[in-house]
């Protein structure tokens, strides 16, 4: 590969390599997982660069790439560690690392209520409204419709807000 392609791929990390780790941590629950999966994205990026046909941008083609080993890591774990964490929720009260706590509008509280809603809903408002990807962006990195994407927001932002407010806390600016 040649010193360009290796260049662009780590002015890419600099760039983007925060805001997947973010997005991976709300899927996955755990940093130290979330922070192997955005390495493992961009080292898919750097094997599969030729193939990017910058249809999109490079940052919504990291994301496809962080979404896609996301849901394969998810698919792997194994049944019981999955039943355990749906049906016996652990309640984690240690912070997480402290730039993480500043992701968009450092409200711990708006992720605990992310961590508690449906996964497709987590993903569409953490790509809308959290990452602000466009419709069409979103439809790409997750392998969805447009139409898809906005009806999933449309019932996702309610079961959000009703979360919210049942915890005590509301932030109309990310609603």
């Amino acid at each position: 590969m040649s010193d360009f392609k290796k260049e662009e791929i780590a002015d890419w990390y600099d760039q983007h390599s925060k805001s997947v780790l973010t997005f991976i941590l709300l899927m996955v629950k755990d940093y130290q997982q979330a922070e192997d999966l955005t390495h493992d994205t961009f080292v898919k990026a750097y094997l599969n660069y030729d193939s990017f046909k910058h249809n999109s941008s490079e940052k919504t083609w990291l994301f496809s790439i962080a979404h896609n080993l996301t849901v394969d890591f998810s698919r792997k774990r194994k049944p019981s560690i999955f039943l355990k964490e749906v049906f016996l929720p652990q309640k984690d009260n240690n912070l997480l690392p402290e730039e993480i706590l500043k992701i968009k509008e450092n409200s711990y509280e708006l992720y605990t209520a992310l961590g508690e809603i449906k996964d497709t809903y987590r993903k569409v408002i953490v790509l809308r409204k959290i990452k602000g990807f466009s419709i069409e962006d979103t439809a790409k990195i997750l392998s969805w419709s447009e139409s898809k994407v906005k009806s999933t927001l449309f019932r996702a932002i309610p079961i959000l807000k009703k979360k919210l407010i049942k915890e005590g806390f509301l932030d109309e600016k990310i609603l």
